[in-house]
């Protein structure tokens, strides 16, 4: 009579806000998985079962010596709306994925919740767990006539072992439930050998005492694991991990499905048929074998290049050694300066077997981490791709980054105008001054202009004249650390002026080709407008020149006559604003 009224009841149940089982996370490497943990339940439940449930309960985790525990994701579900916070060995853990369902037509909700205890579990180890707070006694009464009361807790792990073979781990999570049936479809496989196959599922709510066309298949072939998991009753309270049989109301199990898959799949139909046991399945776990690639890096050389602009010259090596398949192109590279990101780069080709591939990078560093940071290299930091070993993507050195020279500040240089603005300057002195104020390991190069310095172009040799090609013009000298190749960039400016001319106050304009006119020199192409104004003693203009007239040859002002010999007196306006004007006096003798 209980099994009849317990069937009719759950023939009424519907799928409502449920999950579909996707997934959730792969692995790749020398890896397999495990599970434990344990009901909540004092017994399994039914018509006639106690309507009590513990706030607690205990499991242990064994592992061998030489496993390497990679992840640990931990599971808890009962009935009702969700308790999702629980401790953990008296840690507190809060639900970071929520998972639902509901029998509708009593509104009766069922929840299961997950957290990753990855570090947790790696400080504990091996030993015993108990998971506490968890509790559901609230709703207990609305429960136990349909025989759905219910609460229990497990903890999926992810090991390495180097004696295991090389396998895929894909990890399917969400919350679907049966009857009648359930069909879930597991995507993203890469089989290569079907050997030692496996599959595991963690199930909620199985009943030992139903097990009405209650079975299991994968790919359409029925699966079992006998005794612990008879082919008509898959799901019934158990755990063949440890083959413990009073897990009461809830599953971990795996199954032998190497006959059940074959090399080439990507993916597999897991179909599960209830005709009165109402089973959810929260998780699924396959182990195939696989062939994947191992990306590594090397950090090949570090070269700071301008100090001033914190960039520094960064070659390293991504690798794909000690693997079984090409790593993709455009795997992502990413580089950091401590925490911070520096750049992301991508692999440009498939990288085969044992092959590598070169990069050579010119990165910017901020100046809040300097001088001293480590420079860290990961390759597929996100695991976008599965992965041998995915602990062995990165590479790090410490690095001291160079401080540049100082700089300094140099005098400018001013020499005479020797036409068109034009001057000769040597920079000797000045290459003496930077000399005594740096360092012997300081080397000095002189550039015409900056954009010189940059691209090392039309250096200047300092102890030669050199003419100016500007008026003013800046001198930038590369003032270089020829240890660390670091250096700032120092400057001075040239220019040249108009020195005052030098005015001959005698001549003889008699034509016989020599000092036959008012020599001035020092004045044309470089005073550019000037003018001259000559007077005889008694205050008369005879003559008036400027840059485009020929200086005075002894003759009346607009005439071929003759002055005669005297002392004249002369007035040399510049109209440049910055020069006075000259007055004085020149004799002329015949």
């Amino acid at each position: 009579m209980r099994k009849l009224l317990i069937f009719i009841a759950l023939l009424s149940w519907i799928k409502i806000n449920a999950q579909d089982v996707q997934l959730f996370s792969q692995f790749g490497g020398r890896l397999d998985f495990t599970m434990f943990g344990n009901t909540m339940n004092l017994q399994e439940n039914g018509l006639s079962s106690i309507c009590q449930i513990n706030t607690s309960s205990s499991a242990e985790l064994t592992l061998l010596p030489e496993d390497e525990i990679k992840s640990a994701y931990l599971y808890w579900a009962g009935s009702g709306d969700g308790d999702f916070q629980v401790k953990l060995n008296d840690s507190i853990i809060n639900a970071t994925r929520i998972f639902r369902d509901t029998l509708e037509t009593r509104n009766l909700n069922f929840f299961s919740a997950f957290a990753d205890v990855t570090e947790h579990v790696l400080e504990t180890g091996n030993g015993n767990y108990t998971l506490s707070e968890l509790d559901v006694s609230d709703v207990i009464a609305d429960y136990c006539p349909n025989a759905t009361n219910f609460a229990g807790w497990s903890i999926l792990v992810v090991y390495k072992n180097d004696d295991l073979e090389l396998n895929q781990i894909n990890i399917y999570e969400g919350l679907q439930h049966v009857p009648n049936e359930l069909n879930i479809t597991l995507n993203n496989l890469n089989v290569i050998d079907n050997i030692d196959a496996k599959i595991g599922f963690l199930a909620w709510e199985g009943d030992r005492g139903l097990s009405v066309n209650e079975s299991l298949f994968v790919n359409g072939n029925l699966i079992s694991n006998p005794p612990l998991n008879p082919a008509n009753n898959a799901f019934n309270g158990t755990n063949s991990f440890t083959g413990e049989t009073d897990l009461y109301n809830m599953d971990m199990d795996f199954y032998d499905i190497q006959n059940n898959i074959s090399a080439g799949d990507t993916s597999a139909t897991v179909q599960l048929t209830s005709g009165q046991d109402f089973v959810m399945i929260n998780t699924v776990v396959t182990k195939l074998n696989s062939q994947l690639p191992d990306a590594t890096v090397t950090i090949d050389n570090v070269t700071p290049l301008d100090c001033s602009a914190k960039t520094a010259q960064l070659n390293f090596t991504v690798k794909n050694e000690n693997s079984t398949e090409l790593l993709p192109a455009n795997t992502p590279i990413n580089i950091y300066a401590n925490a911070t990101l520096l750049e992301t780069l991508f692999t440009s080709e498939d990288i085969l077997i044992d092959e590598f591939e070169y990069f050579e990078i010119i990165v910017i560093i901020p100046i809040d981490l300097l001088p001293d940071f480590t420079l860290t290299i990961i390759v597929d930091e996100e695991n976008e791709v599965l992965e041998i070993n995915d602990d062995n993507n990165s590479d790090s050195i410490e690095i001291s980054y160079p401080e540049p020279p100082n700089t300094i500040e140099l005098q400018n240089l001013e020499t005479c105008n020797l036409g068109f603005e034009k001057g000769n300057f040597n920079f000797s002195e000045t290459l003496q001054y930077l000399e005594e104020n740096y360092p012997p390991e300081i080397a000095f190069t002189f550039y015409p202009s900056e954009e010189d310095l940059l691209a090392e172009t039309n250096s200047i040799n300092p102890i030669i004249d050199y003419t100016n090609n500007s008026n003013p013009q800046t001198i930038f000298v590369k003032t270089q650390n020829i240890n660390t190749n670091c250096y700032v960039i120092n400057s001075f400016e040239i220019r040249t002026y108009n020195c005052p001319p030098t005015i001959y106050n005698i001549f003889s304009a008699n034509e016989d080709g020599v000092n036959d006119q008012f020599e001035i020199t020092g004045l044309q192409n470089i005073y550019t407008d000037y003018q001259i104004f000559i007077y005889n003693r008694y205050g008369k203009l005879v003559f008036e020149g400027n840059n485009n007239k020929p200086l005075w040859r002894g003759k009346l002002l607009n005439s071929t006559e003759n002055v005669p010999s005297a002392t004249y007196f002369y007035t040399l306006v510049f109209n440049d604003r910055k020069t006075e004007t000259i007055t004085g006096w020149v004799y002329l003798v015949r």
